[in-house]
């Protein structure tokens, strides 16, 4: 109990430090572009309309409001992908500061999943957006739509907890994840309807908590519906399982970051 006072002291101290490294990876993000944070509007309706253009002729017929089917399903994907990917580099890339002096060092990887998930958020009004324009129903179910992207913002810290420990020791792994993250976009149904997989490989995808968290938020958004139990708890579950381990390795090799950096 002690201890878990001193985390939540310790937490509460440096939360300035938290808040200046979410504003700073948001605002370095995008600092060289002329654009800036208007390519959090862009990037999500660009790939939405050149995925539409792709895919909406060959699966117009299995898959209703392809527009919305597509962004419910891809801006919870690029979540994860974003905030692991920069969670996963989080500690190698300060590592100066770390050298330097002493702050909590789970904040430069918390900050990165944060940052990350302002960007999702604002990615939401183009969401609204697209079903405003295509005409799709706002169903009363949409107030159930922050209990799939809590549990994948769990999920997205646990394994980006996980990667940025991982890293440290091993670079190599940054390679890897790239090809891991290319395989779990096909296995996740971002532009296909999952009927179209045999029967005998559906228990690959469904042991994805990525489709889960899609799936759960998209019950919601196009189905009108609360999430089906079976992917929800699923992706609950698998959660806190990650969060649980990625704090345990996350606290067991940190004071060896030093000696890797």
């Amino acid at each position: 109990m002690f201890k878990n006072n001193q985390h939540i002291q310790n937490f509460s101290k440096y939360s300035f430090l938290l808040r200046e490294l979410i504003k700073r990876d948001i605002s370095g993000k995008y600092k060289d572009s002329t654009l800036g944070m208007l390519w959090s509007f862009l990037n999500p309706l660009l790939s939405m309309i050149v995925l539409t253009m792709v895919f909406s002729l060959i699966f117009s017929g299995s898959i209703e409001n392809f527009p919305v089917y597509l962004l419910s399903g891809k801006l919870l994907f690029d979540l994860y992908s974003n905030a692991t990917t920069g969670a996963m580099n989080s500690i190698k890339d300060n590592s100066e500061i770390i050298n330097k002096i002493y702050v909590p060092k789970y904040m430069f990887t918390v900050g990165i999943i944060c940052s990350e998930f302002v960007n999702f958020l604002i990615s939401l009004v183009v969401l609204i957006a697209v079903m405003i324009i295509t005409g799709a129903p706002f169903y009363f179910s949409l107030i159930y739509s922050p209990i799939p992207i809590f549990f994948l913002l769990i999920l997205t810290a646990g394994i980006g907890l996980i990667l940025a420990t991982a890293t440290t020791f091993f670079t190599d792994i940054k390679y890897l994840y790239g090809v891991l993250i290319m395989l779990l976009s096909f296995m996740t149904p971002l532009f296909y309807p999952i009927e179209i997989i045999p029967q005998q490989y559906m228990i690959v995808f469904t042991l994805n908590p990525l489709y889960a968290a899609v799936s759960s938020f998209r019950d919601i958004v196009l189905g009108g519906t609360f999430p089906a139990t079976g992917p929800l708890f699923y992706l609950i579950i698998t959660s806190i399982i990650s969060l649980i381990i990625g704090i345990f390795i996350f606290n067991k090799y940190q004071d060896q970051f030093v000696l890797n950096l």
